[in-house]
Protein backbone atom coordinates (compact mmCIF):
# COMPACT_ATOMS: atom_id res chain seq x y z
CA UNK A 1 0.00 0.00 0.00
CA UNK A 2 1.39 3.36 -1.05
CA UNK A 3 1.44 6.39 1.21
CA UNK A 4 -1.26 8.03 -0.90
CA UNK A 5 -3.58 5.02 -0.60
CA UNK A 6 -3.04 4.83 3.15
CA UNK A 7 -3.89 8.49 3.43
CA UNK A 8 -7.13 8.02 1.48
CA UNK A 9 -8.19 5.08 3.71
CA UNK A 10 -7.46 7.08 6.84
CA UNK A 11 -9.46 10.02 5.49
CA UNK A 12 -12.39 7.68 4.70
CA UNK A 13 -12.38 6.24 8.23
CA UNK A 14 -12.23 9.70 9.75
CA UNK A 15 -15.07 10.84 7.49
CA UNK A 16 -17.30 7.93 8.50
CA UNK A 17 -16.48 8.40 12.17
CA UNK A 18 -17.24 12.07 11.88
CA UNK A 19 -20.54 11.32 10.10
CA UNK A 20 -21.64 8.96 12.88
CA UNK A 21 -20.70 11.42 15.57
CA UNK A 22 -22.54 14.19 13.79
CA UNK A 23 -25.73 12.21 13.07
CA UNK A 24 -25.92 9.76 16.02
CA UNK A 25 -28.94 11.63 17.38
CA UNK A 26 -30.82 10.55 14.26
CA UNK A 27 -29.29 7.09 13.76
CA UNK A 28 -30.10 5.72 17.24
CA UNK A 29 -33.82 6.66 17.18
CA UNK A 30 -34.07 5.23 13.65
CA UNK A 31 -32.59 1.89 14.75
CA UNK A 32 -34.90 1.78 17.77
CA UNK A 33 -37.88 2.61 15.56
CA UNK A 34 -37.05 -0.23 13.16
CA UNK A 35 -36.67 -2.72 16.03
CA UNK A 36 -39.94 -1.55 17.59
CA UNK A 37 -41.71 -1.73 14.23
CA UNK A 38 -40.56 -5.33 13.72
CA UNK A 39 -41.85 -6.36 17.15
CA UNK A 40 -45.11 -4.51 16.50
CA UNK A 41 -45.63 -6.40 13.25
CA UNK A 42 -44.94 -9.70 15.00
CA UNK A 43 -47.48 -8.77 17.67
CA UNK A 44 -50.13 -7.61 15.19
CA UNK A 45 -49.87 -10.68 12.96
CA UNK A 46 -49.65 -13.11 15.85
CA UNK A 47 -51.75 -11.44 18.54
CA UNK A 48 -52.43 -14.08 21.19
CA UNK A 49 -55.97 -14.68 22.42
CA UNK A 50 -56.61 -14.94 26.14
CA UNK A 51 -57.26 -18.45 27.48
CA UNK A 52 -60.84 -19.49 28.14
CA UNK A 53 -61.88 -20.96 31.50
CA UNK A 54 -64.67 -23.37 32.43
CA UNK A 55 -65.87 -24.19 35.94
CA UNK A 56 -66.65 -27.89 35.56
CA UNK A 57 -67.90 -28.71 39.03
CA UNK A 58 -68.01 -27.65 42.68
CA UNK A 59 -68.00 -30.19 45.53
CA UNK A 60 -69.19 -28.72 48.83
CA UNK A 61 -67.49 -30.35 51.77
CA UNK A 62 -68.77 -27.68 54.17
CA UNK A 63 -70.79 -24.50 53.82
CA UNK A 64 -72.27 -23.35 57.11
CA UNK A 65 -73.72 -19.97 58.04
CA UNK A 66 -74.07 -19.13 61.72
CA UNK A 67 -75.45 -15.99 63.35
CA UNK A 68 -73.86 -14.83 66.60
CA UNK A 69 -74.88 -11.93 68.81
CA UNK A 70 -72.83 -9.37 66.90
CA UNK A 71 -71.59 -11.09 63.73
CA UNK A 72 -72.61 -13.49 61.01
CA UNK A 73 -69.93 -16.06 60.19
CA UNK A 74 -69.43 -18.25 57.18
CA UNK A 75 -67.41 -21.46 57.18
CA UNK A 76 -66.78 -23.00 53.76
CA UNK A 77 -64.75 -25.81 52.22
CA UNK A 78 -65.01 -26.40 48.50
CA UNK A 79 -63.27 -28.74 46.07
CA UNK A 80 -63.57 -27.31 42.58
CA UNK A 81 -62.58 -28.45 39.10
CA UNK A 82 -61.64 -25.66 36.72
CA UNK A 83 -60.12 -25.98 33.26
CA UNK A 84 -58.29 -23.61 30.96
CA UNK A 85 -58.08 -23.89 27.18
CA UNK A 86 -55.48 -22.21 25.00
CA UNK A 87 -57.34 -21.16 21.82
CA UNK A 88 -54.20 -20.03 19.98
CA UNK A 89 -52.85 -22.09 17.07
CA UNK A 90 -49.24 -20.89 17.20
CA UNK A 91 -48.88 -19.57 20.72
CA UNK A 92 -48.13 -21.27 24.03
CA UNK A 93 -49.00 -19.84 27.45
CA UNK A 94 -46.89 -19.68 30.59
CA UNK A 95 -49.02 -19.56 33.76
CA UNK A 96 -46.48 -17.87 36.03
CA UNK A 97 -48.86 -17.63 38.98
CA UNK A 98 -52.58 -18.20 39.44
CA UNK A 99 -54.46 -17.88 42.75
CA UNK A 100 -57.97 -19.35 43.07
CA UNK A 101 -60.53 -18.37 45.72
CA UNK A 102 -64.27 -18.06 46.34
CA UNK A 103 -66.29 -14.92 47.00
CA UNK A 104 -69.80 -14.13 48.17
CA UNK A 105 -70.82 -11.00 46.30
CA UNK A 106 -67.89 -8.63 47.01
CA UNK A 107 -66.24 -10.50 49.89
CA UNK A 108 -63.66 -13.28 49.82
CA UNK A 109 -64.94 -16.24 51.80
CA UNK A 110 -61.95 -18.59 51.34
CA UNK A 111 -58.20 -18.26 51.40
CA UNK A 112 -56.40 -18.04 48.08
CA UNK A 113 -55.03 -21.34 46.79
CA UNK A 114 -52.00 -21.13 44.50
CA UNK A 115 -51.94 -23.14 41.27
CA UNK A 116 -48.43 -24.49 40.46
CA UNK A 117 -46.72 -22.67 37.55
CA UNK A 118 -47.15 -24.48 34.24
CA UNK A 119 -46.81 -24.18 30.47
CA UNK A 120 -49.71 -24.84 28.12
CA UNK A 121 -49.19 -25.83 24.50
CA UNK A 122 -51.29 -24.28 21.73
CA UNK A 123 -54.91 -25.52 21.55
CA UNK A 124 -54.35 -27.55 24.71
CA UNK A 125 -56.58 -27.94 27.80
CA UNK A 126 -55.32 -27.93 31.39
CA UNK A 127 -57.46 -28.95 34.38
CA UNK A 128 -56.90 -28.12 38.06
CA UNK A 129 -58.77 -29.25 41.18
CA UNK A 130 -57.81 -26.92 44.04
CA UNK A 131 -59.25 -27.11 47.55
CA UNK A 132 -60.67 -23.80 48.81
CA UNK A 133 -61.07 -23.32 52.57
CA UNK A 134 -62.49 -20.48 54.64
CA UNK A 135 -62.81 -20.88 58.42
CA UNK A 136 -65.45 -18.80 60.23
CA UNK A 137 -65.03 -15.73 58.06
CA UNK A 138 -66.99 -12.76 59.53
CA UNK A 139 -69.47 -11.49 56.98
CA UNK A 140 -69.37 -7.76 56.21
CA UNK A 141 -72.36 -5.95 57.82
CA UNK A 142 -73.64 -4.63 54.48
CA UNK A 143 -73.87 -8.21 53.18
CA UNK A 144 -76.00 -9.54 56.04
CA UNK A 145 -79.32 -8.35 54.56
CA UNK A 146 -78.55 -9.67 51.03
CA UNK A 147 -77.59 -12.98 52.61
CA UNK A 148 -80.96 -13.06 54.35
CA UNK A 149 -82.66 -12.53 51.00
CA UNK A 150 -80.61 -15.32 49.46
CA UNK A 151 -81.52 -17.57 52.38
CA UNK A 152 -85.19 -16.86 51.79
CA UNK A 153 -84.77 -17.75 48.12
CA UNK A 154 -82.98 -20.99 49.03
CA UNK A 155 -79.90 -20.30 46.90
CA UNK A 156 -76.58 -18.61 47.71
CA UNK A 157 -74.69 -17.20 44.72
CA UNK A 158 -70.92 -17.52 44.96
CA UNK A 159 -68.15 -16.80 42.51
CA UNK A 160 -65.03 -18.83 41.91
CA UNK A 161 -62.30 -16.40 40.97
CA UNK A 162 -58.74 -16.73 39.75
CA UNK A 163 -56.17 -14.00 39.38
CA UNK A 164 -52.57 -14.09 38.25
CA UNK A 165 -50.12 -13.41 35.46
CA UNK A 166 -49.41 -15.18 32.18
CA UNK A 167 -46.90 -14.87 29.35
CA UNK A 168 -47.34 -15.81 25.70
CA UNK A 169 -44.70 -17.75 23.74
CA UNK A 170 -44.55 -17.35 19.96
CA UNK A 171 -41.66 -19.31 18.51
CA UNK A 172 -38.57 -18.18 20.41
CA UNK A 173 -40.18 -14.93 21.56
CA UNK A 174 -41.83 -14.65 24.99
CA UNK A 175 -44.06 -11.68 25.83
CA UNK A 176 -44.02 -9.63 28.98
CA UNK A 177 -46.43 -10.59 31.77
CA UNK A 178 -50.16 -10.03 31.34
CA UNK A 179 -52.59 -9.87 34.23
CA UNK A 180 -55.48 -12.32 34.18
CA UNK A 181 -58.72 -12.09 36.17
CA UNK A 182 -61.20 -14.96 35.91
CA UNK A 183 -64.74 -14.97 37.29
CA UNK A 184 -66.92 -18.10 37.39
CA UNK A 185 -70.46 -17.83 38.84
CA UNK A 186 -71.99 -20.71 40.80
CA UNK A 187 -75.14 -21.22 42.91
CA UNK A 188 -75.49 -23.23 46.11
CA UNK A 189 -78.79 -24.57 47.42
CA UNK A 190 -79.27 -24.99 51.18
CA UNK A 191 -81.91 -25.41 53.83
CA UNK A 192 -82.65 -23.79 57.18
CA UNK A 193 -81.48 -25.74 60.22
CA UNK A 194 -81.85 -24.96 63.92
CA UNK A 195 -78.25 -23.77 64.24
CA UNK A 196 -78.25 -21.69 61.08
CA UNK A 197 -78.12 -22.53 57.39
CA UNK A 198 -76.13 -25.44 56.00
CA UNK A 199 -75.82 -27.54 52.90
CA UNK A 200 -77.73 -30.83 52.75
CA UNK A 201 -76.40 -33.45 52.24
CA UNK A 202 -73.08 -32.88 54.05
CA UNK A 203 -71.15 -33.41 50.80
CA UNK A 204 -72.78 -32.15 47.63
CA UNK A 205 -71.36 -32.03 44.10
CA UNK A 206 -72.62 -29.66 41.44
CA UNK A 207 -71.90 -30.39 37.78
CA UNK A 208 -71.73 -26.96 36.20
CA UNK A 209 -69.64 -26.74 33.00
CA UNK A 210 -70.17 -23.00 33.18
CA UNK A 211 -68.18 -20.56 31.07
CA UNK A 212 -66.17 -17.99 32.98
CA UNK A 213 -65.40 -14.40 32.08
CA UNK A 214 -61.74 -13.46 31.57
CA UNK A 215 -60.47 -9.90 31.94
CA UNK A 216 -57.01 -8.32 31.82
Amino acid sequence: MTAATATKVADCVIHKDGFLRKHWKYVVPLVLFVIGFVFLMIWLFATPTKPTFTLQDVTLLAFNISSLSTTTQLMSKLQITISSRNPNQRCGIYYDNLDVYATYRTQEITHQTAIPPSFQEHEDVTTWSPLLIGLDAPLAPFLVNPLGEDQAAGTVPINIRASGRVRYKIGGWVSFRHFLNVNCPAFIKFQNNAGGYSVTPAVLKYQLDGECTVDD
